[in-house]
C-alpha cells in the first residue's frame, strides 16, 4: 500500500464518513485469558464515544511504510486452502455466522502474543464505497467497489493512580478513584490490503508502534507467515553486507555517492504518479555500486551477501538509508548534515593526521552561541 493509500482510508475513520456494521472486543488478563469479550452496536455509540474509538483505530493505519506499516502476505496455497486465511476472510466478512470464527481469533491471539499485562483486541468491520475518479477530476458512482474491511488493534490496558479533581458542579475538590484506560495500540493489522484502491487477499497491513518490537509471534501464530524483519535488523544486515563486500577501505566521496544514489532513485519513484512504491533491492544497489566505480567482483559479493541475508526480497529504502539527514560519526563526534547538501563536507589528511573538514557557508553556533571562526 501507498503512503496516500493509507491516508484514504485513514481519511475514511471519521464519525461523519464511516459507518462500522460492527465494533467486537475482548479483554486479556494477565494470565493470558480472556476474561470477557463482547459486541457493541456502533449506531448507538455517542459522537465522542465513536470519535475517540476511531482516534484510536486510527493509529493502526499511521507511521511510516515499512517501518511501522509491514505488508505481509499469504501464500496461493493458503488463500486457495487453508484455515488462516477463511480465519482472516471471516474476521472481514463479520455477521452472526461468522463469530465462532471472530472468538477463535482472539483465543490464538491470546495463546501466542507475548504481551505483559492486560489488553484489549479491538475488531472494526466497516464498508467502504471507494470513489471512482474520471480523468477530469470528477468523482463518478457508477460501478463503484465495496471495500469490505477488517481493522484489530491490540491495545494494552493500563490503570491510573488515585488523583484528586475539582468538580465545577459541587465547587469542590473529589477524589477520582483508580481506573483502567486503554492505551494507544501496540500492534494492529488491516485485511485485506487496500493495493491500487481495490481489495488484496494476499495481504495484509501490519502495525507495529515499536518497529523493534514487532511481535513476530503473532505473525508466525496466527498469520502462519515467515515473521517480517525488524526495520533496525534490516539496516544492520544491510550494512553488513556492504562492509563485507567493500571492506573499510571505502572513501568518504564513494559513501557519499552511493547514498545520494539511492536517494535520487527514491526521489524519481515519488515524482511518477504511475510509478510503484520506491524500494532498494538487489538490482537497485548493483546499479549503485557500478556506477560509482566499485569492481565487478564486489558487485557479485555484494548480490551473494544480500541474498544470503534477504533472498529475493525488496527493502523500504528508509530501513537502510537516512533520506532525511546525512550522518557522519567518529566515537567521540556525531555530525549531521542536510540531505542535500553532502558537497559541504570532505577529508583531508594533514601532517599525517585524518580529518574532516566541513564548510561554513553561514553562520556558526556553539551551543546556541553564534561563533566567529578564527581566520
Amino acid at each position: 500500500m501507498t503512503e496516500k493509500e493509507i491516508g484514504e482510508l485513514r481519511r475514511r475513520l471519521r464519525p461523519d464518513k464511516c459507518a462500522p456494521t460492527a465494533l467486537y472486543g475482548c479483554f486479556v488478563n494477565e494470565q493470558k485469558q480472556i476474561a470477557t469479550d463482547f459486541r457493541q452496536t456502533l449506531t448507538t455509540t455517542s459522537g465522542d464515544d465513536l470519535e475517540a474509538l476511531l482516534a484510536l483505530m486510527r493509529k493502526t493505519l499511521s507511521g511510516v511504510p515499512g517501518r511501522s506499516l509491514i505488508p505481509v502476505g499469504f501464500t496461493n496455497e493458503q488463500v486457495i486452502d487453508s484455515d488462516e486465511h477463511r480465519l482472516f476472510m471471516a474476521l472481514k466478512n463479520g455477521g452472526d455466522e461468522n463469530e465462532t470464527a471472530i472468538r477463535r481469533f482472539f483465543e490464538k491471539t491470546a495463546e501466542g502474543l507475548q504481551m505483559e499485562g492486560n489488553y484489549v483486541i479491538l475488531l472494526l468491520q466497516d464498508a467502504y464505497p471507494v470513489p471512482l475518479y474520471a480523468k477530469d477530476g470528477a468523482n463518478n458512482d457508477e460501478g463503484r467497489e465495496i471495500f469490505g474491511y477488517a481493522l484489530c488493534a491490540v491495545c494494552p490496558v493500563k490503570e491510573t493512580k488515585p488523583a484528586l479533581s475539582f468538580s465545577p458542579t459541587e465547587n469542590a475538590i473529589r477524589s477520582l478513584m483508580a481506573n483502567r484506560v486503554i492505551a494507544n495500540p501496540e500492534i494492529g493489522f488491516l485485511f485485506p490490503s487496500f493495493d491500487d484502491r481495490t481489495a488484496n487477499i494476499y495481504d495484509l497491513l501490519y502495525y507495529v508502534r515499536k518497529p523493534d518490537e514487532n511481535h513476530p509471534e503473532f505473525i508466525k501464530n496466527v498469520v502462519n507467515a515467515a515473521p517480517p524483519m525488524p526495520a533496525d535488523e534490516q539496516k544492520e544486515a544491510f550494512e553488513e553486507a556492504l562492509g563485507e563486500t567493500l571492506g573499510k577501505g571505502v572513501s568518504l566521496k564513494f559513501a557519499m555517492d552511493l547514498r545520494d544514489a539511492i536517494c535520487e532513485e527514491i526521489e524519481e519513484a515519488k515524482n511518477d504518479p504511475e510509478a510503484d512504491a520506491p524500494v532498494v533491492d538487489r538490482g537497485t544497489v548493483t546499479r549503485v555500486l557500478r556506477d560509482a566505480g566499485a569492481e565487478e567482483a564486489q558487485i557479485e559479493a555484494f548480490g551473494a551477501a544480500y541474498e544470503a541475508r534477504f533472498g529475493k526480497a525488496a527493502l523500504p529504502p528508509q530501513n537502510v538509508v537516512n533520506t532525511k539527514q546525512i550522518e557522519v560519526s567518529t566515537p567521540e563526534v556525531q555530525i549531521r548534515i542536510a540531505s542535500d547538501r553532502s558537497d559541504l563536507i570532505s577529508s583531508r589528511v594533514i601532517d599525517g593526521v585524518h580529518y574532516l573538514l566541513i564548510r561554513a557557508e553561514s553562520t556558526v553556533e556553539v551551543n546556541g552561541m553564534p561563533v566567529e571562526i578564527d581566520g
